[in-house]
């Protein structure tokens, strides 16, 4: 193994680079990568692979992208559980944080399922250059007390 925790190949007398062979650990580890909302280029880099390369051996883990955070956390609150049910009292706390947490983001979704359903869209894909300032001159004067100035139209005293 090297510094890293990979392993180490003994050159073989062939040129070029050796042909990669799909592992249990680079699959978990790309999971987990894609659980954090890495890029393609930045988990090739991660498992020393091309991106083509990457696509072609993990076709399967890259294709369930959006659900790996979700993956991730019911991961976690098992994890937790488990911990929990064996007396861990800090875990017991960790727990309860995110059974709050998780709480919280249910309630938002139940009350206002537009907004929701809106925030989600957002944060599925990037705001070009004129919806994020659209957003911005929206939003302009919130809490600084401009707001009534900055509205258009002629207002009376």
């Amino acid at each position: 193994m090297d510094l890293f925790g990979d392993p180490y190949r003994l050159p073989n007398g062939k040129r070029g680079r050796p042909a990669h062979v799909w592992t249990l650990r680079n699959s978990n580890k790309i999971k987990l990568l894609l659980a954090l909302g890495w890029s393609n280029s930045r988990i090739a880099g991660a498992v020393y692979v091309t991106q083509p390369t990457l696509r072609k051996h993990y076709f399967s883990e890259l294709k369930a992208r959006m659900i790996m955070r979700d993956r991730l956390d019911a991961r976690r609150f098992e994890q937790m559980m488990d911990a929990a049910n064996d007396g861990n009292v800090a875990a017991m706390k960790a727990l309860e944080k995110m059974i709050e947490k998780s709480d919280l983001m249910l309630m938002a979704r139940t009350f206002d399922p537009v907004a929701a359903q809106k925030s989600e869209e957002l944060k599925a894909r990037p705001l070009g250059k004129k919806e994020q300032q659209l957003l911005d001159a929206q939003s302009a004067g919130e809490g600084s007390g401009w707001s009534s100035d900055l509205t258009p139209g002629f207002q009376v005293n």
